[in-house]
């Protein structure tokens, strides 16, 4: 007589969680370490991973970010708190290399890049899910507010059921055969409160450990300091140029200013309020003008990953709703593929401070699907 076939576990395979073996993306904070946590009480075979991405030396004394020193210790400490092994891997060349260099270069062309989401796409889930599977891991987990859901064609990419914790803009880029082998335990929690009452239950000592504010190696959100330091000579002053030619004034160094920017350009006493509508890099100019001027109804977009269930040119539009920054709602969009990688993005009603560099993340017209995403460039 056949013998029947183990119950599928709580990470989807048909075995026991002692022999399944999940590697735990760890960077020290709640998030992660609460999924490391529930994951080993679970009786899975955990390893948990905590990445060095630059030197944790020079951050100990940093607050607010991932990935420092502190970041590091909280992990390990966690690990042997539940009695699973845990290792740290130096990737400072790897995400120098894949995020850092990209950031400086980027912001200095007048692009509004998002580390974040390079960071996830060729450190954590490219090269760390590699790893992962070298040590014949059955999957990988973090701690990202994401589902991961069962569709026909394969796992599907769902937005978080909290929507104020959602991280989809920032995972847009994640592939198909990646998502196959990701977990998202945190995903389908209501509430961050449900998280930290599970750190407690498991007497963790990052119970209530701040969320993580800033990109890891911008410390208090200074950009510019950061570019200046990586590019020297990126601080150059230049002019502040009206739309219409005036020059206003002069500047500190095109790096301190945004697309959309209106505070803090040091143009004060004129009679109609003034916006950031394009950096002039080469020019060392910035160029203000007019709010209207920064409403943008086509979108350019490149680095399409579609993850569709039909090919993303097999129509000649698709009608969705799009995210152009992380902090508004998805809008309605009609996207028009012109490639597998490259898409005009309209949107219905248009928007403001659109710039190179930052991410449009497609998503279903109703309910939690993420369709994928591409960058925006300047067409």
């Amino acid at each position: 007589m056949a013998l029947d076939a183990h119950p599928v576990n709580s990470l989807g395979f048909a075995k026991p969680p002692a022999d399944t073996r999940v590697i735990v993306a760890m960077s020290g904070g709640v998030d992660s370490s609460v999924v490391a946590a529930e994951l080993a009480a679970q009786g899975y075979d955990v390893v948990g991973i905590t990445l060095q991405l630059y030197d944790h030396g020079a951050a100990l004394a940093k607050k607010g970010a991932c990935c420092a020193g502190r970041d590091i210790h909280d992990a390990r400490r966690v690990a042997e708190e539940m009695g699973f092994p845990h290792y740290v891997l130096d990737y400072e060349d790897t995400f120098r290399a894949s995020v850092i260099d990209e950031f400086a270069d980027s912001y200095l062309a007048g692009a509004t890049p998002v580390p974040c989401i390079r960071c996830n796409e060729r450190v954590k889930f490219r090269d760390l899910l590699e790893t992962a599977k070298d040590l014949d891991a059955d999957c990988m987990a973090t701690g990202h507010y994401i589902r991961r859901e069962p569709g026909a064609r394969g796992a599907e990419l769902h937005r978080a059921a909290d929507p104020d914790r959602d991280q989809s803009y920032f995972l847009f880029s994640t592939t198909a055969d990646q998502l196959d082998y990701l977990r998202f335990p945190l995903g389908g929690l209501a509430t961050k409160a449900e998280t930290r009452a599970l750190a407690q239950r498991h007497g963790l000592g990052v119970a209530d450990k701040p969320d993580s504010q800033d990109i890891c190696f911008v410390p208090n959100g200074d950009y510019a300091a950061v570019i200046e330091k990586l590019r020297p000579g990126a601080a150059d002053p230049g002019e502040i140029v009206h739309v219409d030619g005036r020059v206003l004034g002069e500047h500190g160094g095109v790096i301190h200013y945004t697309v959309g920017q209106r505070r803090g350009l040091g143009i004060g006493g004129l009679s109609e309020p003034l916006y950031v509508v394009k950096l002039d890099v080469e020019g060392r100019r910035v160029i203000v003008g007019p709010k209207d001027m920064l409403s943008t109804r086509t979108v350019p977009v490149k680095e399409v990953n579609w993850l569709g269930d039909a090919p993303f040119t097999s129509r000649a539009e698709w009608h969705l709703g799009v995210k152009v920054r992380s902090t508004r709602p998805p809008r309605e969009a009609i996207i028009r593929p012109l490639s597998d990688t490259e898409a005009e993005v309209e949107l219905v009603v248009p928007e403001e401070g659109v710039a190179p560099g930052q991410a449009c993340v497609f998503y279903a017209p109703e309910g939690s699907r993420v369709f994928g995403g591409g960058w925006i460039h300047k067409g």
